[in-house]
């Protein structure tokens, strides 16, 4: 089986896991030119490790519950695959964000502050 490729290391593309389409919507309309989102329910959609690795950043959406648990994600990507990529949550209440925390997942912000935020999370992790 062939393994990545260079080219497809440097692609600057992220994951956004959430149920909401017009947010999913927002997010593609934020992104700066080069980039990519994939959408997806469920982290093997895109792949094993080494895929979901090519990948910059997860946002993760945590009012999410019918086509996932926002939770099991982080403790798949953490602790199943021992993924050492960035996830990056929005919205659930704060009991909800203190499990992600607890899950180990990296950053936290509201659901309206997000799309906003895209922009510089693509300049961080441009690499």
């Amino acid at each position: 089986m062939a393994g990545p490729t260079v080219q497809s290391r440097l692609a600057r593309r992220s994951i956004v896991m959430s149920e909401d389409g017009a947010l999913v919507a927002q997010l593609r309309a934020a992104l700066p030119e080069g980039w990519s989102l994939v959408q997806a329910n469920d982290l093997s959609e895109i792949g094993g490790f080494a895929e979901i690795l090519q990948h910059r950043f997860i946002l993760l959406d945590l009012d999410a519950t019918a086509a996932f648990d926002p939770l099991e994600v982080i403790r798949q990507a953490r602790s199943g695959m021992m993924l050492n990529i960035a996830i990056i949550c929005f919205g659930g209440s704060p009991e909800r964000r203190e499990a992600a925390r607890l899950a180990r997942a990296d950053r936290f912000f509201e659901r309206g502050e997000i799309a906003g935020r895209l922009a510089a999370f693509c300049e961080q992790f441009g690499w």
